[in-house]
């Protein structure tokens, strides 16, 4: 590994060294160098340091075959084990269109990657990616999804939820919104904070608009003209109900079913209970924090990193992902397997766990910053059927997901690898 901090690559390595090991394997999880929350041994001082290399090669040496997981593995493998005879399989995790912004970056990735012996990318889509954009034997590279213990992120009931939202001092009868991560640029916590708190705003306007009393006016009946024999009546004017008074405001119609199923309230001028729960750590948070006070105040919960995010899974409704790039973000498998259904944007490799209007509701934002108001929507799409898009994601995780799955097609490449 890179580094022994808790992100979705570590999490898939440490289920996989469980998982080979459950089966008989001799194997062992080092990171090249760094400081996390996940114990696995450090190599040395940086990444690519000369000491760190050399106790990459040393210790490669008793072994059959290296598995390198994220980017950095590839160079320290590629220029470690120059030379010893030991194999490696890089574990391609994100879109290989990101090291290939020009062409002599992308003459020495593709001269790493063929210096290993088979890759393994996460999405078929990076198979064909990688295939394309290195001119790589389509032999040495296979698609095998990224994977989880299912075990590990049951469907929770409502006391497993009541627990655990009490465990993060949650409110036990809001909707929760999760966001879990490293608070860095590329995940862009910043656009899923605008939009959730755009979300809170729309419906404290509709909540006021509802709690404005109806307008009653007097006018005068016009003159009954189809029946001229007749003296002219008055009749009474029937004041506006409620929701003509609010079509009359607002000057729209009733609003989408999508925004009125997003959650149940006590009473027709009762503020929905909206929570963000936010779970990971780095450089942004105090930004972060601070957007949160001016644009949600009391509405947003960051729990740094946590050894165990299960209980962040039961306690959540929704999970959001907001990230500029993504591979397959293990976040959504493991959400997927809790029956959390995602509002994610359309990057990377997502569409291979949220399947659009199914499993989950994808938004085109932009680049850059994004546009919160895509995300919004996907996000109201989402309560509006959560239930159902939840149980459509655990089934689908479950079959493409599952590590026992996962496992069987690692342990076929690796006995054609293993010296």
């Amino acid at each position: 590994m890179t580094d022994p901090r808790r992100r979705g690559s570590q999490a898939f390595a440490h289920d996989l060294d469980a998982a080979l090991r459950e089966r008989g394997r001799s194997s062992a999880v080092v990171a090249l160098s760094g400081t996390g929350e996940m114990d696995f041994p450090v190599l040395g001082p940086g990444r690519l340091h000369p000491s760190t290399l050399r106790e990459l090669r040393r210790r490669a040496a008793g072994a059959g075959v290296v598995i390198a997981h994220g980017s950095t593995t590839l160079d320290a493998c590629g220029i470690a084990l120059a030379g010893t005879g030991t194999p490696f399989v890089y574990v391609n995790i994100g879109d290989p269109r990101h090291w290939a912004r020009d062409s002599l970056r992308r003459a020495r990735v593709g001269l790493l990657l063929r210096r290993a012996a088979a890759i393994a990318s996460v999405s078929p889509t990076g198979r064909e990616i990688l295939l394309q954009t290195y001119r790589l034997a389509p032999g040495r590279v296979r698609a095998i999804p990224n994977g989880r213990r299912p075990e590990r992120f049951r469907p929770p009931d409502s006391t497993d939820r009541s627990k655990a939202r009490a465990e993060l001092g949650l409110p036990t009868g809001a909707t929760v919104l999760v966001v879990v991560g490293a608070l860095a640029v590329e995940k862009r916590v910043a656009l899923a904070i605008e939009a959730f708190a755009r979300l809170v705003e729309a419906a404290s306007e509709r909540v006021e608009v509802a709690a404005k009393p109806p307008e009653v006016t007097s006018e005068p009946a016009e003159p009954r003209t189809s029946e001229p024999t007749e003296p002219p009546t008055s009749e009474p004017v029937a004041p506006p109900t409620s929701d003509r008074a609010e079509l009359t405001t607002t000057e729209r119609a009733e609003p989408p079913t999508s925004e009125r199923a997003e959650t149940p309230t006590s009473g027709p001028t009762e503020l929905p209970d909206y929570h963000l729960l936010v779970a990971g750590e780095g450089p942004e948070r105090a930004a972060l924090e601070a957007l949160a006070a001016r644009r949600a105040p009391g509405r947003v919960t960051f729990t740094g990193n946590l050894a165990d995010l299960g209980p962040v899974y039961r306690a959540g409704d929704v999970l959001v992902l907001s990230s500029t790039s993504e591979g397959v973000p293990g976040v959504l498998v493991e959400a997927g397997m809790t029956a959390i259904p995602a509002a994610a944007t359309d990057v990377g490799f997502v569409r291979d766990v949220v399947v659009d209007g199914v499993t989950g509701a994808l938004a085109e934002v932009g680049p850059g910053a994004g546009d919160p108001a895509p995300l919004v929507a996907a996000i109201r799409r989402v309560l509006a059927d959560r239930e159902a898009m939840g149980r459509a994601a655990r089934a689908h995780c479950l079959e493409r997901h599952a590590m026992e799955t996962v496992v069987d097609a690692w342990t076929a490449l690796l006995d054609e690898h293993t010296r």
